[in-house]
């Protein structure tokens, strides 16, 4: 789980292994593997980095992708 806060101010607990994509259009933009999208207040750098802190702490770093790949 990652700590992110609503556009509201509102912090949340999210399962960084739900996460199918990330935008920044400027608000960060999360899409979840169901469809659902969460905007928050979040930074995209910082999301970027709390997911891949987590997927380190849990032991599957290697698959997830480096800030300057596709």
């Amino acid at each position: 789980m990652i700590r992110l806060q609503r556009l509201n101010g509102q912090f949340f607990l999210l399962n960084s292994l739900l996460i199918e994509q990330v935008e920044a259009i400027p608000e960060t933009s999360i899409t979840l593997v169901g469809g659902k999208k969460i905007l928050v207040k979040n930074e995209f750098e910082e999301v970027f980095d709390l997911i891949n802190h987590r997927f380190s702490e849990i032991g599957i770093h290697g698959s997830s992708k480096s800030k300057g790949g596709e």
